[in-house]
């Protein structure tokens, strides 16, 4: 229970980054962090070894994040996302995409949650709808390339 509670907040703590980079998309999330303060202390923040991970490897595939969101998009354009809901996004995404060991459902789930603490009234709703969206075509596609790796085997040994 500790893990999944230090896992919880360094997913905040790389929110924020997040969330700060929309503010300052220039800047590296090393100088972020430079800047960032601790609110409940008032002191430097210590970052969460993966919570800077996790930022880092999203801040570095923002262009890719960001085109796998605007293909789910319904009705909407990404520059309409509240800055909330789009970073939440980007941080759910990233740990789907390059987060092998993390579970899908782990990082909608916790994404949700953000949503329903910083985001507006209909974030968690969106939020879901988008990841939900991305995790059902990553399964469709997952279970196309299996098949067709069985079909592929079966044409290479046919006497099998």
């Amino acid at each position: 229970m500790a893990d999944q509670a230090s896992r919880r907040a360094a997913r905040e703590q790389a929110f924020a980054l997040l969330f700060e980079l929309s503010f300052h998309a220039d800047a590296a999330i090393e100088t972020l962090l430079a800047n960032a303060v601790d609110a409940d202390r008032g002191e430097p923040l210590q970052p969460d070894p993966f919570a800077v991970r996790l930022a880092e490897t999203a801040a570095a595939n923002l262009e890719q994040l960001d085109g796998e969101i605007a293909k789910r998009l319904k009705n909407w354009k990404l520059s309409r996302i509240p800055r909330a809901s789009h970073a939440l996004l980007r941080l759910a995404l990233c740990e789907m995409l390059f987060f092998d060991e993390i579970p899908v459902g782990a990082s909608i789930n916790e994404a949700v949650e953000l949503g329903k603490r910083y985001g507006d009234e209909e974030a968690p709703r969106f939020i879901n709808g988008v990841l939900g969206a991305v995790a059902r075509n990553a399964a469709v596609e997952s279970a196309a390339a299996e098949t067709a790796a069985a079909e592929e085997k079966t044409d290479a040994n046919p006497g099998d």
